[in-house]
């Protein structure tokens, strides 16, 4: 992963993620919905809403919106139900992409991921066609700047917690787990006072592709699209940024 880090500009990463603050919300009150739905509102018993509250976290969502959007979600009379889809296409220049959406209408979040990858200049593919170019792994990123931990430390911290690898970039720590062990490896992480700016299970490219200037720019505005859905909940791709 050294050298693709999507962190590489940790101000201009926070920059944007702060612009886009409350549509990032929503999404993840979605997925707060939806763990508490599949497995209740108690994150001791919920694995996945464990983790889908690191990510709430990471994302600085407030203790008190993520705990009133768990009570909202619980409550007798919530009849919201969303659902899971992946779709997968390929962007400008043949770029993979994923799009993970959470929807209550899969007609409509297809019509709409569709449209998106058209007047982008790519195209939404058949399950599968891209997807073997990726690899599931838990990851989690830390800013240098929050820890005082040496990396020596911290790397012999993760790989003793059951991370698969350790990677060192300019800004940031990224730390990669087996899917199976991503909550063990990160409430370990938490425990020794650890914060993160990312923590989740997600689709990691097992090659990078480089783009010219007019191919970047039709690809950036493919992200950028797929990001204002309210329906798209995480895009992978294997752009080399």
């Amino acid at each position: 992963m050294s050298g693709h880090s999507k962190w590489h500009n940790i101000a201009a990463k926070k920059g944007k993620a702060d612009a886009a603050r409350g549509k990032i919300f929503t999404k993840l009150g979605r997925e707060l919905l939806m763990a508490v739905k599949q497995g209740g509102p108690d994150p001791a018993g919920n694995s996945k809403l464990k983790d889908v509250i690191a990510k709430c976290k990471a994302a600085n969502m407030p203790n008190d919106t993520i705990n009133n959007a768990i009570k909202k979600a619980a409550g007798s009379n919530n009849n919201e139900n969303y659902e899971e889809i992946t779709y997968e296409g390929y962007g400008p220049s043949g770029i993979a992409v994923i799009v993970n959406a959470t929807t209550d209408n899969r007609n409509r979040t297809a019509a709409d991921v569709r449209h998106v990858f058209d007047k982008s200049g790519g195209n939404l593919g058949t399950t599968g066609c891209v997807s073997y170019l990726f690899n599931k792994k838990g990851v989690i990123v830390i800013d240098k700047t929050t820890t005082n931990m040496s990396e020596d430390d911290l790397m012999m911290l993760a790989l003793d917690c059951g991370a698969d690898d350790f990677e060192v970039s300019e800004e940031v720590y990224e730390i990669t787990t087996a899917p199976e062990n991503f909550s063990e490896v990160r409430e370990k992480l938490e425990q020794n006072g650890l914060e993160f700016i990312e923590a989740a299970v997600q689709m990691v490219p097992t090659t990078y592709v480089k783009l010219d200037e007019k191919s970047a720019e039709k690809m950036q505005r493919l992200l950028d699209n797929l990001d204002d859905l309210d329906d798209v909940s995480e895009v992978y791709h294997n752009w080399e940024e």
